[in-house]
Parts: C-alpha cells; sequence; structure tokens
C-alpha cells in the first residue's frame, strides 16, 4: 500500500460527515469544490486581468467611472478618448507584478480616489488597493502619507505622477501548467490507524493522470467519475459494500497554482439490511396469531441458502404463573435448607459446652469433700483390690488405707 501524502500538513478541514449504508449496496461520498473545476485557456490566459477605476468628485456627480483594464495576454484598453496616451500600466505588468498606473500631465480634474483592482477569475481571487490622489498649484506642497486607511499622493498640477500597485505573487506573475499543479486523492484509514499511516486509494490529476492503488477488487469498486475536473464532482462511489470498508475516507483537493489545499472526513459504517416484517394467521388449534419475518426479496445475481421462517408465539398468562410458581418453590426450599443448617450448627455447639464443663469438673475434684466409710473394708484388707486410679493422689490415700486399717477408739472410756 502507498501511504497517505504529508507534504501538505496545513490542509484545512472544511468538513466531517458520518455517512452509513447497508450492507451490499452502494456508498456515495460527497466531495465537490467548483474552485477546483478545470477549463481548457482557449485565450490564451485571459483570466486575468486589472483594472483602474476612480471616484471623483469634481463635476459634483460622484460617480465611479473605469478608466482602463488588461488583461495577462492582451493590450490594456482606455475608455475615455480623453485619457488615450495620458494614463498607462507597464506593458509587462503580468510578467513584473507591477501594475501601477502612470498619469502625465495631472490636472484639478484627476482628483479623486483611485482603485487598482486585480482579478483571478479561475482561482476566484479578488484583490483591490486604495489611493488618494490630490492635485497643488505648489511644488513645495507635494507630498506623500498615510491617512490611516489608504495612502495619499499630494501631486504638482501639470507633472506626471505614479500611483503605485506592485503584486508580484506567482499567481499573478507566473504561467504554470495548470493541469499539472491540481490533483485530488483519497485516503482510507481502517479503524484504529492514524491519519498519517492512511492507505493512498486514489490519485486524479487534471491533465487526466489517474493512479489507483491496492488490490484488483478495491481498485475496481472505488472509483472517481472520468468529469470530475469538468464538474468539480470528485466523489468516491464505493459498490457491494462489505463490513471490511468501514473506517475513516479522506477527500483531499490540492491546487498549488491558487493555493488551495481542502480536506474532507468521511466516517463510514456497515449496518444489516433492515428485514420486513409481515403478520401471517396460522389456523393451528390452540395457537395463537404470531409473527413471521422474510427475508428480502432474494437478487438472482447472488447465491443464498434456504429461507428460514421464525414463528414468534406469544406467551400465555398461565404460563407466566407456572414460571412465577417454580420460582417461589425455589425460594421456599432455599428458606428451608438455611434453617436445617442453622438448627444443627446451634446443637453441636451445645455439646461442645457440656462436655468441656464435664471435664473441667473432672480435674477440680476436692477429696476432702467427701466421707467415706471404711468399716466395711475390714474384710477385704487381705485382698488385692485391683482400681483404676484417675491420678496419684487417689492411689496413695488407697494405698495408706490397706497399710492401716482404721481403728475404732471409744472415747468414753
Amino acid at each position: 500500500s502507498v501511504p497517505a501524502d504529508a507534504s501538505n500538513p496545513d490542509s484545512v478541514v472544511v468538513s466531517v460527515l458520518n455517512i452509513s449504508a447497508t450492507l451490499g449496496s452502494q456508498a456515495v461520498l460527497p466531495c465537490k469544490s467548483y474552485r477546483m473545476v478545470w477549463t481548457q485557456d482557449r485565450l490564451n490566459d485571459r483570466q486575468r486581468v486589472v483594472h483602474w477605476d476612480v471616484y471623483s468628485k469634481y463635476y459634483g456627480d460622484n460617480k465611479m467611472e473605469r478608466l482602463c483594464d488588461m488583461y495577462s495576454a492582451g493590450d490594456q484598453r482606455v475608455y475615455s478618448s480623453y485619457n488615450q496616451g495620458r494614463i498607462f500600466m507597464p506593458q509587462n505588468a503580468f510578467a513584473d507584478g507591477n501594475f501601477s498606473l502612470v498619469i502625465r500631465d495631472v490636472a484639478e480634474s484627476d482628483e479623486g480616489t483611485y482603485s487598482c483592482n486585480l482579478h483571478h477569475h479561475y482561482c476566484h481571487l479578488y484583490e483591490t488597493v486604495k489611493i488618494q490622489l490630490d492635485i497643488t498649484k505648489k511644488a513645495e506642497d507635494a507630498k506623500e502619507y498615510w491617512d490611516g486607511e489608504k495612502p495619499v499622493i499630494v501631486a504638482l498640477e501639470g507633472s506626471t505622477v505614479t500611483l503605485p500597485c506592485v503584486n508580484r505573487n506567482h499567481i499573478w506573475t507566473e504561467r504554470h501548467s495548470e493541469e499539472e499543479q491540481q490533483v485530488v486523492h483519497w485516503d482510507r484509514q481502517p479503524p484504529g490507524v492514524p491519519h498519517d499511516r492512511a492507505d493512498r486509494l486514489i490519485d486524479l490529476y487534471a491533465s487526466g493522470e489517474r493512479r489507483s492503488y491496492g488490490p484488483l477488487f478495491v481498485r475496481q469498486k472505488m472509483n472517481i467519475t472520468d468529469t470530475a475536473f469538468a464538474l468539480g464532482d470528485f466523489s468516491l462511489r464505493i459498490s457491494e459494500l462489505e463490513s471490511a470498508d468501514e473506517g475513516t475516507y479522506s477527500c483531499h483537493l490540492h491546487h498549488h497554482y491558487c493555493g488551495l489545499h481542502e480536506r474532507r472526513i468521511y466516517q463510514v459504517f456497515v449496518k444489516e439490511p433492515v428485514r420486513e416484517k409481515k403478520v401471517v394467521n396460522l389456523t393451528t388449534h390452540n395457537i395463537a396469531p404470531a409473527i413471521a419475518c422474510f427475508p428480502f426479496p432474494s437478487d438472482p445475481n447472488v447465491v443464498r441458502g434456504h429461507n428460514v421462517i421464525n414463528v414468534i408465539i406469544p406467551e400465555s398468562r398461565v404460563h407466566f404463573f407456572q414460571q412465577l410458581g417454580y420460582i417461589l418453590a425455589t425460594l421456599l426450599l432455599f428458606v428451608v435448607f438455611l434453617i436445617i443448617v442453622i438448627l444443627v450448627t446451634r446443637k453441636r455447639r451445645q455439646r461442645g459446652y457440656e462436655y468441656n464443663v464435664k471435664k473441667h469438673g473432672e480435674k477440680d475434684v476436692n477429696l476432702k469433700e467427701f466421707t467415706v466409710d471404711t468399716t466395711d473394708l475390714t474384710q477385704y484388707k487381705s485382698e488385692d483390690i485391683r482400681l483404676d486410679y484417675k491420678n496419684n493422689i487417689l492411689k496413695e490415700k488407697a494405698e495408706q488405707a490397706r497399710s492401716f486399717p482404721a481403728k475404732n477408739i471409744d472415747l468414753d472410756k
């Protein structure tokens, strides 16, 4: 691919449009500029002209009068016979850029406001320079100054005065081959690609030269008409739109001769075609009227698959309550399961507490709180009594009881 031209970064963006088209249709990106219309100059470049006018109050009628004019490839013309040979412009004005007006033997009737008008009809350019001319009879009063709006020349009566009008811009002085300096090109930016990395699509010159870029199928589906420069219509036509054609398109208009640099931006979106909806009454029992979606009439040039009719049956109120019952039953089961989990957890916590209390009581047993009757143990003193003792203290107590039998002491004796 060919990158976009970055040689004119100062191009002015004159419009930004969003264009949405359906898939498979043709999209037209409008790009028109009548300033880019090119016509062959069969009159030897008579599209540039300069003329001098004067606004005078000398005769009391306050009128504007045309003094003379000259085309870039023709002789100058003086309108009044009185001024023939008395006023003139340089013959090489359009070559040198000096359009000054020379007035010989100035008279009091020459006072007024003069205007030098430059017209470039091809480039639609118009420039005007105004000069005030006053006449004096004293040589010491002759001078030139600026009154804040225009230059003022005070000339001595009977002298020769030159009213300056100089413009050496190449538009007025040069005669380039215009068809080589007019070019239109289209760029495309896929989504997410910046402008400086856009792909060039088409270059079209006023001379008729055309350059297309990219694959063959892209060059066949994106075109500009051959009469673009004759009509000023440089619109891009994209046939058989696809989803891959989405992106940002730019139309660049460059008229190097006239100094025209414009850019128009288009955001292209491709959408699916809208399907037509029709109501179909079905005669099957217990089935409500249904809505069927039919596609557009098939194109004989496009291969399509089998047509499918989607039937949508409206839901009844009984179906709604049935679904609601399922939801409520599910919620009820969840609540019951939650209650069971809570009860089991609480019961286990209570069992664990009782076990801890019992164990704690066994560790803190105090034997002094219990009375033991040893009268009945005498007959078993000779027997080996095997006991399971909880700790060493109880074992020692038992051994002492067996080795020292209890005696009955009568305290009354």
